[in-house]
């Protein structure tokens, strides 16, 4: 009987030992021919699947237990589908539509939360034809987005190629969240200042047209937009975000904050603006050093060097580093805030899409525009007498850079202001005749003088549509949050105010 029973559970432990065996060869299987599904799918050798497993996924969020066993990778296709043309087209088969396979609880920066303050104007009634149209004599160009393709109609030269990598950024976006654009049409303005001003809008002419463009201003309607820089700017050889982000990182560890020149340090083209021009009185002389070093930036003869006396990431030598607008908001911005010094912010009138959730004090120090040669001089005095403080204010600047302006984030900025935006088109979305179809290919391929154009759009190309879905966005600000961060603000510009203002009353005498 015992043999028996011992026999049956041989036969039913080799049995389990077959059964799993065909179950794990028909699972390879299956695997085998679903991965060849999906590579036939997805356009031949246009497409390689990768085996990887995401690293770098954040640990205080809460994610799914599906991890993705592969991504798909999209190289830049620069080979005509038709060998007899020599222009170069679009592929027809990239994918429409992709969910990311990671969910995440993890949230939003806070700045993202401005999103809806930039199109509240327009929630309750929507955008019509007639509203938009009236922004066309200010645009530079109009991008229409339909079943998830791009297409562009110019109506002007922008400066430089401002609006080629504008463009561009939002072809990467595409490419990075496909399917999750709604179809939608917008006017772009490359220019630096705002165009679309309240005091312009009233009764009889509500409501104001939508309009794009880099920054904003208390006093205007332009909707904020990231700008073109953050893929590169070949003219003054600055490289895309992701590239000089590190090494504006490796840039910091040359010298540590305590050996670095203990002056507020400036680089520019002061004639852009009258308030750069001003500035530059505060620079040093034989009989008086008000700690501050100012520097004109001559970009044509640095042109003709090779950018080699204006590498942002060796910029980074001083404890003290000044921002100030030029004709508007300044590229330089960010560059200046991730330095680990700390930012002597000269209080500006405009403003881009993340600057508004930083505080002073906290990321930076104020800066009175009027008071600018005095108020600098105290910053560096007060720094050199209070240095950890100092120290923590300029590391706290730049951290906030480092991971809230993360190349993800201004992606999902960007999808998220054009979701919220296509939610108010209340017109039928519409290709103008005059538009052309775009894509990375038809940008990028037809640039061979192996330059720094192509050469920025090399190293910014989305290569993989996101496996990770885009962070979460909270609830637009109320009025009373709003008044709330007003005040903060203002109570530590004040403290400034009054600590410069004591400094300089005793050294008068008064």
């Amino acid at each position: 009987m015992r043999e028996n029973i011992h026999v049956g559970h041989r036969h039913q432990k080799l049995a389990k030992s077959l059964l799993s065996s065909k179950l794990a060869k028909t699972w390879v299987t299956v695997k085998i021919c679903i991965s060849l599904f999906f590579i036939f799918l997805l356009g031949e050798s246009r497409f390689q699947v990768i085996s990887v497993f995401p690293r770098n996924i954040n640990k205080n969020a809460t994610t799914t237990t599906k991890i993705p066993k592969t991504i798909i990778k999209i190289p830049l296709n620069c080979t005509p589908l038709n060998n007899n043309k020599t222009t170069q087209t679009c592929p027809s088969n990239y994918p429409t539509k992709l969910e990311p396979a990671i969910t995440t609880s993890e949230a939003c920066p806070d700045y993202f939360r401005w999103i809806h303050r930039d199109l509240e104007v327009w929630q309750k009634i929507g955008i019509t034809r007639e509203t938009l149209e009236k922004a066309k004599p200010n645009a530079h160009f109009r991008v229409v987005i339909k079943s998830g393709k791009l297409y562009v109609h110019k109506y002007k030269k922008a400066f430089q190629t401002r609006d080629v990598f504008t463009i561009w950024g939002i072809l990467q976006l595409l490419r990075m969240y496909p399917g999750q654009i709604p179809d939608l049409e917008l006017l772009f303005l490359c220019d630096d200042k705002p165009a679309i001003w309240k005091r312009d809008f009233k009764n009889g002419t509500w409501p104001p047209p939508p309009l794009f463009r880099y920054c904003g201003h208390r006093d205007a309607y332009d909707i904020v937009f990231p700008d073109w820089s953050f893929w590169g700017w070949p003219e003054l050889n600055i490289k895309e975000w992701n590239k000089l982000s590190v090494a504006l990182q490796e840039g910091n560890k040359r010298v540590k904050w305590e050996d670095r020149i203990p002056y507020a340090y400036w680089k520019g083209n002061p004639r852009v603006s009258p308030i750069r021009g001003d500035l530059m009185r505060c620079n040093f002389s034989e009989e008086y050093d008000p700690m501050v070093r100012l520097y004109a930036q001559d970009w044509r003869g640095e042109s003709k060097k090779g950018f080699k006396g204006s590498n942002l990431e060796d910029q980074c030598t001083h404890r003290y580093k000044i921002y100030i607008e030029g004709k508007a908001w300044s590229v330089s911005e960010k560059y200046i805030l991730s330095c680990d010094s700390m930012t002597l912010l000269v209080k500006p009138q405009y403003y881009d899409f993340f600057i508004r959730s930083m505080v002073p004090m906290k990321h930076y120090w104020p800066i009175r525009p009027r008071k600018k040669c005095g108020d600098l001089k105290f910053a560096v005095e007060w720094g050199n007498n209070n240095t950890e403080k100092a120290q923590v204010i300029g590391r706290q600047g730049s951290e906030y850079m480092m991971k809230n302006l993360d190349m993800k984030y201004v992606y999902d900025y960007m999808l998220y202001t054009l979701q919220g935006y296509g939610k108010l088109m209340k017109l039928d979305v519409t290709v103008p005749e005059n538009a052309t179809e775009v894509c990375s290919e038809t940008i990028a391929c037809p640039i061979t003088d192996g330059g720094l154009i192509r050469q920025c759009m090399d190293d910014s190309l989305v290569i993989s549509p996101s496996v990770k879905a885009a962070c979460n966005l909270h609830k637009p600000y109320g009025d009373n949050e709003i008044k709330m961060i007003l005040k903060e603000r203002q109570n530590a510009e004040r403290k400034v105010m009054k600590w410069t203002d004591e400094y300089w009353n005793l050294r008068s005498g008064k």
